[in-house]
């Protein structure tokens, strides 16, 4: 009965009794990388705070707030408003198509005046927070069934088809990794992988030659043979491997990487970010921010094993998909296993739009583990 009470006025708690709920192991590693995040742009400034670290720090401030809102509000806030932020952040992709600002070649920034926002990275943040409202009701019967799956097809297909017209390939192929880890996490039958996966291979040739841009196929030939145009498509990655490697076990030392701070390394405040960490600071240093980044994972899935109503264990899961796709797909890119792509290092890379989207999933993965015990309806009550 005792037990019963504490979940039925879980929706009543104070806000001493939610902290009292919060999950240290999940925020303290995230403030770990965050600083690891202000040491290393700090360094790609040349010792300076501008023009990275301060402004990272401001937008790292901006997003403990969201963090802490995001946490801390009722669950049943998120339940009844989860298509309404999927939809906000639909029509956002949507503006970006006919007033999105251009920058490096790519349309993928709304100019807000002050800021310029990246909406294709709250999508996958939306994403699952809609797709946790979907699957969280349904029975294993529904569940079974391939005509509920059209809908969430549907929210992934109109703002991936939007995405990659950006041009903006490797939002979008996470997008779509989410998802599937998603219906396979809410149980969908076997089959319907194996399905998808023989139309894909059967469409690859389509989408080679009429879906893809010249230079990402360019990329793609790059990644399979580097050396072929070392000065021009292959240096990124060429110079990201001799960055990488030439850092040892031990790194060249703070501020003392020649790769970096000579400015050979492009793009080493955002997508190379990981390079520049692991030429100063070596093997170990790359090693302990993977470690973090496997405590950050570990304790999702315990916070999703932990919940005791459905949405908030889709919530979890999903976000530890995105948050796992997020860096490994950046990691395999700098080290030359993945084409290269324009996926950030979570938490690590510089920009506001990938950090304070990031922040809010860590805050809706806290909410759901503060309200882990409540029982929860399709209605938000």
């Amino acid at each position: 009965m005792a037990r019963q009470t504490r979940v039925s006025n879980a929706s009543m708690m104070s806000f001493s009794e939610k902290l009292s709920r919060f999950s240290w192991g999940l925020f303290i590693p995230m403030c770990i990388v965050l600083a690891i995040s202000i040491v290393v742009l700090y360094s790609a400034g040349h010792g300076a705070w501008r023009p990275f670290a301060l402004s990272q720090l401001a937008k790292i401030t901006l997003g403990f707030a969201v963090f802490f809102f995001a946490a801390f509000t009722n669950i049943k806030t998120w339940i009844k408003s989860a298509y309404v932020i999927y939809a906000v952040a639909l029509a956002m992709i949507v503006m970006v198509t006919f007033v999105g600002h251009t920058g490096m070649g790519a349309q993928r920034w709304l100019n807000l005046g002050i800021i310029h926002v990246q909406p294709s990275e709250f999508i996958k943040i939306a994403l699952v927070l809609a797709l946790a409202r979907y699957f969280a009701w349904m029975n294993s019967v529904e569940l079974s069934q391939l005509k509920n799956y059209v809908v969430p097809i549907m929210m992934l297909l109109v703002p991936f088809g939007l995405i990659v017209a950006q041009p903006d390939l490797g939002t979008a192929l996470s997008m779509g990794m989410i998802t599937v880890g998603m219906f396979y996490i809410v149980g969908a039958q076997k089959k319907w992988f194996i399905i998808a996966a023989v139309l894909g291979l059967c469409a690859a040739p389509l989408v080679w030659f009429g879906g893809l841009h010249d230079y990402q196929r360019q990329r793609i030939i790059t990644f399979i043979n580097p050396d072929q145009d070392a000065r021009g498509a292959g240096y990124q990655i060429n110079q990201a491997k001799i960055a990488f490697g030439s850092g040892g076990i031990v790194g060249k030392g703070y501020m003392n990487g020649s790769q970096s701070q000579q400015s050979f390394l492009p793009e080493k405040q955002t997508d190379f970010i990981f390079t520049m960490l692991g030429e100063e600071f070596g093997f170990i240093g790359a090693a302990a921010l993977l470690a973090l980044y496997s405590i950050i994972i570990l304790v999702l899935f315990w916070c999703a094993k932990m919940c005791r109503n459905r949405f908030g264990q889709l919530i979890c899961f999903g976000f530890m998909l995105n948050f796992f796709i997020y860096y490994f797909i950046n990691i395999s890119m700098v080290l030359g296993l993945m084409p290269t792509v324009g996926v950030p290092l979570p938490l690590m890379s510089f920009g506001g739009s990938s950090l304070l989207s990031l922040m809010f999933g860590f805050g809706i993965a806290q909410n759901a583990h503060i309200h882990k015990d409540q029982q929860l309806s399709a209605k938000g009550s």
